[in-house]
């Protein structure tokens, strides 16, 4: 079978690990976000949201026209699947768009207790050929997250073939393990990663050690000295920013960005930019190019060095982090814009990282709207001028270059 494709618009699906992470990343163009609930899902440590907050959720999305998923993919051990089906009848009458599971019980028991609430398959299943996107077709999914270990020309392929939603990873962690099925985390910490609890073991700093007493410990390749990590189990992240018109031509459907535990700062930067380039794209396919304002862009948050995965080639040991870092992000975040008088040109500001009178600093919003100033003054919630905001959360007022909006954010130079 040879199916037709279109050029279809991808969906741009952002992490949102809070509430505030969801309004921000939609905010910021987002089309749809994925979040975790109290249970069933892999971060045990991501802000995840009650069925109160998942409501709330929704009906901000509802207002912008984007969808919210709940990822519930964890590997349910004996016991671990009780109360799934009251947990996916209620993200059914919530108004969740749908759920993201790798286990075959907990698809299961959502398709026979929520009929009705879509099922994607996440990552976790290592969905890679098309055979196995006809199977879970019949099993009545309508998506599939392939893993991340996937070519451009597999995809180019399986698209060919089937007609189930692909949505891919496109920036973002990569996971050193098949699929991010480790059991690093559960031998070394007693963490089961598969169950929402890893360690994140990988990126552990590793040596030889050289241990004739307790308490010392000495290292066989430095010889005691203290220098940059030899050994290395971690990747570096990917970004899929300059390959654009690739993923759109082969028929992906959902452009995938990872990081539930990212910052606003993170989440708001890279779904902006990702939002431009496939509008960009979508507006003129045949005279678009990635700017590299775009590249520079993500540059700005923190993150590992970059590389594309697997989607054109094995990495190599150039895409592990190991010695000394190659590029390092030099911004920071430092706060946001709740407010902003037209009259005066002064800005209310809640502080995230400390800055003072005279830094240069940035502010962004949504649409890949920029321009830089300098602090010339600033005042503290009392109207008394103060020459630093050294107080994490604190509301300062300030002028401002040009008009701003609420929920614009502001960064400068480390």
């Amino acid at each position: 079978m040879t199916l037709k494709t279109e050029l279809k618009r991808p969906e741009v699906l952002a992490p949102a690990g809070t509430l505030e992470k969801l309004k921000t990343a939609i905010h910021y163009g987002a089309d749809a976000v994925y979040i975790g609930g109290d249970a069933y899902g892999l971060r045990s440590r991501a802000g995840n949201f009650s069925f109160e907050e998942m409501a709330e959720g929704v009906a901000f999305a509802n207002t912008y026209g984007a969808k919210v998923y709940v990822a519930a993919n964890m590997v349910t051990h004996e016991g671990d699947a009780k109360g799934a089906g009251e947990f996916f009848l209620k993200l059914r009458e919530i108004g969740i768009s749908a759920v993201i599971v790798s286990d075959p019980a907990l698809i299961e028991i959502c398709a026979t207790d929520a009929p009705g609430l879509p099922i994607h398959l996440s990552t976790q299943a290592s969905a890679t050929n098309v055979e196995t996107l006809e199977f879970w077709k019949k099993e009545g999914l309508e998506r599939v997250v392939l893993a991340r270990e996937v070519s451009m020309a597999e995809i180019a392929e399986i698209r060919q073939q089937t007609d189930v939603e692909i949505e891919a990873f496109i920036h973002g962690a990569m996971c050193i393990s098949y699929s991010g099925r480790c059991t690093l985390s559960n031998h070394m910490s007693k963490r089961d990663a598969n169950r929402g609890g890893c360690s994140q073991s990988c990126r552990w700093k590793y040596d030889l050690f050289d241990m004739p007493y307790a308490g010392e410990r000495r290292s066989l390749q430095t010889n005691g000295e203290i220098e940059d990590e030899a050994f290395s189990m971690s990747a570096v992240d990917m970004s899929m920013i300059e390959h654009i018109p690739d993923l759109i031509q082969n028929g992906v459907d959902s452009f995938k960005i990872e990081g539930r535990m990212k910052s606003i700062h993170y989440v708001s930067t890279v779904a902006n930019v990702y939002k431009k380039a496939v509008d960009s794209y979508m507006a003129d396919p045949d005279h678009y190019e990635c700017k590299q304002e775009w590249v520079d862009e993500l540059w700005k948050v923190a993150q590992r060095e970059l590389s594309t995965g697997f989607y054109y080639q094995t990495p190599s040991e150039e895409e592990q982090l190991f010695g000394a870092r190659r590029k390092i992000p030099v911004f920071k975040f430092i706060g946001e814009v709740l407010a902003y008088d037209d009259a005066t040109g002064v800005a209310t500001i809640r502080q995230r990282n400390h800055f003072r009178v005279k830094d240069e600093i940035e502010f962004y919003g949504p649409g890949f709207n920029h321009f830089d100033q300098t602090v010339e003054v600033m005042w503290n919630e009392e109207g008394e001028s103060i020459e630093k905001a050294p107080n994490a959360m604190m509301i300062l007022t300030m002028p401002v270059a040009q008009p701003v909006k609420p929920g614009d954010m502001i960064r400068k130079k480390k």
